[in-house]
């Protein structure tokens, strides 16, 4: 059985019961992490919608707070989900501020040319991208 996040009338992902529980209580999580809504309305008879305006902004919030994470345990904790959504974010046409992650990850590193920095950003769409693959509807 699927549960369905839709955008409008287009179904951006289908996931199994399971796989959209544990997804939805790590939105709450995150929505407490970065002080903003995600978008992500409640799951109500197997569908859920996403406001775009919400989501985007929490996508933007919730990039720049893993770009910040220096705690080794919670950027690993986080990279799954922060990738899951910026694949979503994918599929739901969001353009998603990547120089403002670059920025905080490059003032982190004490220079936003730091190569790490692009890497960093690099290896995240990377990873959301093969999660799209995983997604399909």
């Amino acid at each position: 059985m699927s549960q369905y996040y839709n955008l409008g009338d287009q179904t951006l992902w289908d996931p199994s019961n399971g796989a959209s529980r544990l997804f939805m209580n790590q939105v709450t999580i995150y929505q407490a992490e970065v002080g903003l809504p995600s978008g992500i309305g409640p799951m109500e008879a197997d569908e859920c919608q996403i406001d775009p305006l919400a989501f985007a902004a929490f996508v933007d919030a919730l990039l720049a707070w893993h770009s910040k994470t220096r705690h080794a345990i919670m950027a690993a904790l986080s990279e799954g989900f922060v990738a899951t959504v910026l694949a979503l974010a994918e599929k739901a046409n969001i353009e998603v501020n990547w120089q403002a992650a670059e920025r905080a990850e490059g003032h982190y590193l004490k220079t936003a040319s730091d190569p790490r920095a692009r890497e960093w950003t690099a290896a995240l769409q990377q990873r959301s991208r093969e999660l799209i693959r995983h997604m399909a509807t």
